[in-house]
């Protein structure tokens, strides 16, 4: 069962099922998207970046971006269209954040677990020390 919410774009109260956007918001989406595929499913736009089909179709940038990271619009098919990674800015056409940092931020990872492991390696001597018992020999 759907929940009263604000639509996130236009601010109207909907009954939310799924979608963050009213029914109306949907449709407005929905004829948007038609008029950005139109224009590059013709052969000589399928090379246009993001802000040349801002240019030819009006459709505001975010919105076309937002087609991206669905899916609805592959880099497959359109190879140039890209939207930055969340992380450094680079462009990247599929997840959330680009392959330098997924790299770095695996070293990153790798380097903390080793720090962690020398840690407990650490404290683990630390304790055999503390359990260790000496004795004083009364003759000397």
């Amino acid at each position: 069962m759907g929940e009263l919410a604000n639509c996130a774009r236009c601010n109207k109260v909907f009954v939310k099922i799924t979608k963050s956007i009213c029914p109306d918001c949907v449709k407005d989406d929905e004829k948007q998207f038609q008029i950005v595929y139109d224009f590059l499913k013709k052969r000589e736009n399928r090379q246009a970046t993001i802000p040349e089909i801002v240019e030819a179709t009006g459709v505001k940038e975010d919105i076309i971006l937002q087609f991206v990271k669905d899916n609805r619009l592959r880099s497959s098919q359109f190879p140039n269209l890209s939207y930055p990674c969340q992380r450094c800015g680079d462009p990247i056409a599929s997840g959330k954040i680009c392959e330098n940092c997924t790299n770095k931020i695996s070293s990153d990872l790798r380097y903390q677990q080793e720090v962690e492991r020398v840690k407990q390696k650490n404290e683990q001597e630390q304790k055999q020390i503390e359990k260790t018992y000496y004795t004083r020999n009364r003759n000397n």
